[in-house]
């Protein structure tokens, strides 16, 4: 009896005892012994790949080409070719008047490939290299002379932005915006191709090919450029609305090739009070000749002596 008394107080006392442990004992070292077949062991080591790269035999012609391919790699990566509307670009740039803040600086793009203009389009404007200058054209352009603009455009006065928009092929594309030298925005154009977009355009087919009159309006007022065709597709009348008001040179054509007849002067702004008799300016005979320029020259009395197309 004595035994079987002794027996489960043996078994209480080793179920309620605490298992001492040491501050020096290592777990990983524990570990390591409990589980010989760890990933540890030498006998996994042994049979795992060397971190060691091997050296590899190559061909003089391998290595030739291994070294290409790293010079390649090491390259710097060649700029974008500048391209706007799926057309090569080139920059440019035109400076005009004094220095100081009157100068006015313009920043332009032009077609690396020459494409004239659509004829139809109220203004096609182009950059000279040899004369620095960007011109409105009213004839077809020269692939010889002319480079036609293309892509962002930037016009500066006295380091001051006064005027942004773009060019498509040689007209007026997308927003334009205009300022004042106080960075006050003056007016905003939105075009399509030379058009502007609210703009009322009639043809004289029903097809809609043979443009008749493009007269611009921007905010219920007459803004931008107005352009009227004749029938056979040459050109009329043409000049440039601002805030209601005709401004600037107007021009009227002989009607066949595209040749001027007379240049008219309008105020300079729309914001003055308007020109109602324009300044006779310019007058050409049917050949293409100057017989007429204000405070210059004045041969309209004179008989024409001159072939066909010569200019004097």
């Amino acid at each position: 009896m004595r035994l079987f008394l002794l027996l489960p107080g043996l078994w209480l006392a080793g179920a309620c005892s605490h298992k001492t442990v040491s501050f020096n004992s290592r777990p990983d070292e524990a570990a390591a012994m409990a589980a010989p077949d760890t990933l540890a062991t030498a006998a996994d080591t042994t049979k795992a790949p060397s971190l060691v790269a091997k050296r590899v035999n190559m061909t003089k012609e391998q290595e030739r080409a291994a070294k290409e391919k790293e010079k390649a790699a090491q390259r710097k990566p060649k700029k974008k070719k500048n391209i706007f509307l799926g057309e090569r670009i080139k920059k440019g740039y035109v400076k005009s008047g004094p220095k100081g803040k009157n100068q006015v600086i313009e920043i332009f793009y032009y077609l690396r490939a020459f494409q004239q203009p659509n004829p139809f389009a109220p203004a096609r404007y182009y950059f000279n290299p040899r004369k620095r200058k960007i011109f409105k054209a009213s004839t077809e352009l020269n692939p010889a002379t002319d480079k036609v603009l293309h892509g962002p455009y930037k016009k500066l006065q006295g380091g001051k932005v006064v005027e942004t928009g773009y060019f498509a092929l040689g007209t007026r594309h997308l927003r334009w915006e205009r300022f004042n030298k106080d960075n006050i925005l003056l007016s905003k154009t939105h075009y399509e191709m030379g058009f502007p977009r609210d703009a009322n355009i009639t043809y004289y087919d029903a097809g809609q090919k043979q443009v008749k009159e493009v007269i611009p309006y921007l905010n219920g007022k007459l803004e931008g450029d107005y352009v009227r065709y004749l029938e056979n597709g040459q050109r009329d009348w043409e000049g440039q609305f601002e805030n209601g008001k005709r401004v600037g040179d107007w021009t009227k054509y002989w009607g066949f090739r595209n040749r001027r007849h007379y240049e008219y002067q309008y105020g300079e702004s729309g914001f003055d009070p308007e020109v109602t008799e324009p300044v006779l300016v310019k007058e050409y005979n049917r050949n293409g000749v100057l017989i007429y320029e204000k405070d210059k020259l004045d041969n309209r009395d004179k008989p024409d002596n001159s072939r066909p197309g010569s200019r004097r």
